[in-house]
């Protein structure tokens, strides 16, 4: 029985704008995704994303003449989304669709070029989840198509814990369920955040079980731990250097797992 998620799309229907100024405040998960958008990405191609959110992808991808298909599991988020694609005009571009990534049914194309599964795989506490979410996406890609799915670090969020709510250590069970599970302990109430924490070790054999060919693993905030801020002060060439630099070290193998969120690209192999 899939794990009920209500939960985790009343969370984000309570407050979309908190979605939405997320990735203005962490500017590097953002620029350096983009990075590897504009290496993997088709110049032109149709392109689902589950995930969407408010639309912070989806309004470049339409800015950029992609023919968007947009899927969260929250109707505030969809709506949201909805309203700032039309106050630019790529309203027509783009479909919406409210649906849970793990049953795209409502999807019924099968070819599209790239597939983004940028959040819901870390609300997917259940492994059975994961893998029914990432089959979802593989059925609609065409061979040769290309996958990316973000997840969230059991590491990399230490730095998030300890600056942000450092009381939690002394919650010693739940500090060890979250070590050993990547997850909450089962008998907590639910509410406010809820997620699975991955090992860097299980992401290339979850997706590569399904039928995809790893191409990249990287964190995509590698090296900054939770501050955010100083990155986010760089300006114009300082900036786009220290981008460069966080590029080059987002594969390194020692590193990865001490990033926030970490990025998979694959690719669905050719018949």
């Amino acid at each position: 029985m899939i794990d009920d998620v209500s939960d985790i799309a009343a969370f984000y229907d309570g407050d979309p704008a908190r979605e939405h100024n997320r990735l203005a405040e962490r500017q590097l998960e953002y620029d350096l995704t983009w990075r590897y958008l504009d290496k993997y990405l088709p110049t032109h191609g149709s392109i689902l994303e589950v995930g969407a959110a408010t639309g912070r992808y989806t309004l470049e991808l339409a800015r950029r003449g992609h023919a968007v298909t947009a899927v969260d599991l929250s109707p505030a988020l969809i709506e949201a989304c909805r309203e700032n694609l039309a106050a630019e005009g790529l309203d027509r571009q783009v479909r919406l669709v409210v649906a849970d990534a793990r049953d795209l049914s409502q999807v019924t194309e099968k070819g599209y070029d790239a597939v983004l599964l940028m959040g819901p795989l870390y609300h997917l506490i259940a492994e059975a989840d994961r893998k029914l979410a990432l089959k979802q996406a593989f059925d609609r890609l065409r061979p040769g198509g290309i996958l990316f799915s973000a997840l969230l670090s059991r590491w990399g969020i230490m730095g998030d814990l300890v600056k942000n709510i450092p009381a939690w250590i002394e919650d010693q069970a739940e500090v060890q369920w979250l070590l050993e599970k990547g997850r909450r302990p089962d008998e907590r109430p639910r509410g406010g955040f809820r997620g699975y924490f991955a090992l860097t070790s299980e992401i290339a054999p979850l997706h590569e079980g399904l039928g995809f060919e790893t191409l990249v693993l990287a964190g995509v905030e590698p090296a900054i731990s939770a501050d955010d801020e100083s990155y986010n002060r760089l300006q114009g060439e300082q900036r786009r250097l220290w981008l460069d630099l966080f590029y080059e070290m987002s594969t390194e193998t020692s590193i990865i797992g001490a990033s926030r969120h970490l990025l998979y690209i694959g690719g669905k192999q050719r018949q």
